[in-house]
C-alpha cells in the first residue's frame, strides 16, 4: 500500500472516536493484511505505541500481518449451524490444499444452515458434497 493510500485511509477516519478498528479493517480490505509499515503509520497517526496497534491486530483473528494469497471459505460454526451438522462438515473438510477455511459465528441464515461464505456470497443448506464442490471451485 502506498503512502498516499495509507494517508487517505487515515484522513477518512481523522478525529473519529475509536478509529483504530475501522482503520485496520480498511487496510486489511485494501491489502489483504496489515503490514508492519501500516502498523507504524497508524500508531503515529493515532498517537499510540506500535505495541498497542500490534496487540489489537494480533488479538482479532480477522487481521493478518502477512499476506495469504489463498482464497477464503468462511464456515459458520454457530449453534444453529452446529445443530444442523456444521461440526461434521468441518471435520470432514480437514485442511484443504490451496484454500483457507475460517470459522465464523453466524452468517445470518440460521434457518437454512449449515452455511459458508465465499467473498460476499453466502451458500446455504450445505452438505458434505456441496461443501466439497465449493472448495473445489476455490482450489
Amino acid at each position: 500500500m502506498g503512502e498516499a493510500a495509507m494517508a487517505e485511509i487515515l484522513a477518512r477516519h481523522a478525529g473519529r472516536e475509536g478509529a483504530l478498528l475501522p482503520i485496520l479493517h480498511d487496510v486489511q480490505a485494501a491489502l489483504g493484511h496489515v503490514p508492519e509499515a501500516a502498523i507504524r503509520a497508524i500508531a503515529q497517526a493515532l498517537n499510540l505505541s506500535r505495541a498497542e496497534v500490534h496487540g489489537v491486530v494480533s488479538f482479532y483473528h480477522d487481521f493478518r500481518t502477512d499476506p495469504d494469497p489463498r482464497p477464503v471459505l468462511k464456515l459458520c460454526r454457530a449453534e444453529a449451524c452446529q445443530a444442523r451438522g456444521s461440526e461434521a462438515l468441518a471435520a470432514g473438510l480437514g485442511d484443504p490444499a490451496g484454500v483457507r477455511v475460517e470459522t465464523v459465528y453466524c452468517l445470518g441464515l440460521c434457518s437454512v444452515g449449515p452455511n459458508a461464505m465465499i467473498g460476499e456470497v453466502v451458500h446455504a443448506r450445505l452438505d458434505a458434497g456441496r461443501l466439497a464442490a465449493l472448495v473445489e471451485t476455490l482450489a
